[in-house]
């Protein structure tokens, strides 16, 4: 089996395991609540820009696309989701805390880091497979994982969807924040 697929399949599922290091090591301070919270919206808003432009597609198990999304934050990113999950998770690691938040941020950033590097991997190749041309000069002015400053310009004019609708996609993630927030407070209440 391709290491990748794996990856791309169970993507919602790998990081279990580094959340529970982080739950286990977390030493909240008011300050890293504050500070992890901020870094947390700014990501979440982040994955709800890119959801209003990519949509439910973004929730699929088979790497693919039925059109190329070119606009919005693709327009700057060729991954903005990916860049708002790391964004998250750092987050999330100031707003844990640990004895050291300096090496939970480089085990956060290097399996992140290691995991879309093998994801994108695979989807650059399945992408560039659908979409050929079009994808290459994409992948040409659209860099990977770091913005541009400015938007490229293209023809994909794709209306956003509705704020509503793409709350219904991101219900999910924001319901797991959430959940992983909740578990860091109350673990260091009572433990």
């Amino acid at each position: 089996m391709d290491i990748r697929k794996f990856f791309f399949k169970n993507r919602s599922y790998t990081p279990i395991p580094l959340v529970l290091i982080l739950i286990y090591f977390a030493q909240p301070t008011f300050f890293g609540i504050l500070l992890g919270l901020v870094i947390i919206l700014i990501g979440e808003s982040i994955r709800i820009y890119a959801n209003r432009y990519a949509g439910g597609a973004t929730r699929t198990t088979k790497v693919g696309a039925k059109k190329l999304c070119t606009s919005g934050p693709f327009a700057y990113v060729r991954n903005p989701l990916y860049v708002g999950n790391m964004v998250i998770y750092t987050g999330v690691v100031l707003f844990a805390g640990a004895p050291s938040v300096i090496a939970m941020m480089i085990l956060t950033w290097s399996f992140f880091v290691i995991q879309y590097s093998l994801i994108v991997s695979l989807e650059e190749e399945t992408l560039r497979d659908l979409f050929g041309e079009e994808y290459r000069v994409y992948c040409k002015y659209v860099p990977r994982l770091l913005p541009r400053l400015s938007a490229w310009e293209n023809d994909d004019n794709r209306v956003p969807a509705s704020f509503s609708k793409t709350f219904k996609v991101e219900k999910r993630t924001l319901q797991n924040i959430a959940l992983i927030l909740i578990i860091i407070l109350l673990r260091s209440i009572f433990f």
